[in-house]
């Protein structure tokens, strides 16, 4: 029989945490009476993390261990995890202790009583640098408002619930993990939740990202918008662009033409700038022609152009 709730849980380089970590988890999911598995996801860790993690699996049955030879990410470890979820309600949490797990009661009955497809936990009262975390975190989070639609003050807390429909729809890479949320909207998923959740200190080792996380964020963000809007149908953002270029070259060359038929001009028509331009508009056009034609076929020729997420409803 599969679990009432799967806690997935990436990690990388985390070994102090890891036994306190699960010694939280257990006595919460038992105080509630879950039937439950724990995912851990080593990602490469080069410190003592993945033989903890096999000693914690001798005295909890629950735990799964999953290990990667090399580190890949928090979003190839999200998938693994999520891939091998097999609960009706998946949350997600940080291995540094910085998430509670005392938050899983009420993130689940979210799931199950208000009917959400996912909630995100909102670290409302932080306890990282404020220059170098918090302040950039602000401003990502209200650039991602601006641009998603979606009303999270913290989009990229490592603390979430879903069902296990969303996280079996959506498929996370490279540093996708970040952008859940908008995956699972354009998915389809639109009851999207947040609460206020308790952020703690960090007790063991060293935050492992940086400031590079939010250039490479927000290049991730535009991704997500573009393949999320013309991944199926590319020849609408490449048609449109390439028709936009080509007859603003054209225009153009009418102008150009008209200028020498009214006015006789004696400066030959290679000798303008604005010849220059036309050519240079007609030729991206149809690059941008070609582009979206070339785009349709791989599209056209995807195993899964066809993939869409449905719901039956199979009651006589």
């Amino acid at each position: 029989m599969h679990p009432c709730l799967s806690i997935v849980i990436p990690l990388y380089n985390e070994d102090e945490s890891l036994p306190e970590l699960m010694e939280w988890i257990a006595r919460v999911c038992n105080e509630h009476n879950y039937s439950y598995e724990v995912i851990m996801i080593d990602d490469g860790s080069t410190d003592n993390s993945w033989n903890v993690v096999k000693e914690l699996m001798k005295q909890y049955p629950a735990i799964r261990g999953i290990r990667f030879q090399r580190n890949y990410g928090k979003s190839p470890a999200l998938y693994m995890g999520f891939k091998a979820a097999m609960g009706d309600v998946v949350i997600t949490m940080d291995a540094d202790l910085q998430d509670s797990p005392d938050e899983i009661p009420e993130l689940y009955r979210m799931i199950t009583e208000e009917g959400y497809d996912l909630v995100s936990g909102w670290k409302k009262v932080r306890y990282d640098n404020a220059l170098t975390k918090n302040l950039p975190s602000k401003l990502y989070n209200g650039v991602n408002r601006a641009i998603t639609g979606i009303k999270l003050h913290d989009m990229n807390c490592g603390l979430k619930a879903y069902k296990r429909k969303v996280i079996k729809s959506i498929e996370v890479y490279g540093e996708m993990h970040r952008f859940i949320p908008v995956l699972a909207k354009h998915a389809g998923f639109k009851k999207i939740g947040e609460k206020v959740v308790q952020h703690r200190a960090r007790k063991y080792g060293t935050s492992k990202f940086g400031w590079e996380r939010f250039i490479n964020g927000f290049l991730d963000l535009l991704t997500i918008q573009f393949t999320s809007r013309f991944g199926k149908k590319p020849m609408h953002f490449f048609g449109v662009l390439g028709a936009f270029t080509f007859f603003t070259g054209l225009l153009f060359v009418v102008m150009l033409v008209i200028d020498k038929i009214r006015f006789g001009d004696a400066v030959g028509l290679t000798n303008k700038p604005a010849f220059y331009i036309a050519l240079t508009s007609m030729i991206m056009g149809t690059l941008f022609f070609l582009s979206g034609f070339l785009a349709e076929l791989i599209v056209r020729n995807a195993a899964d152009r066809n993939h869409y997420i449905v719901e039956e409803d199979t009651t006589k």
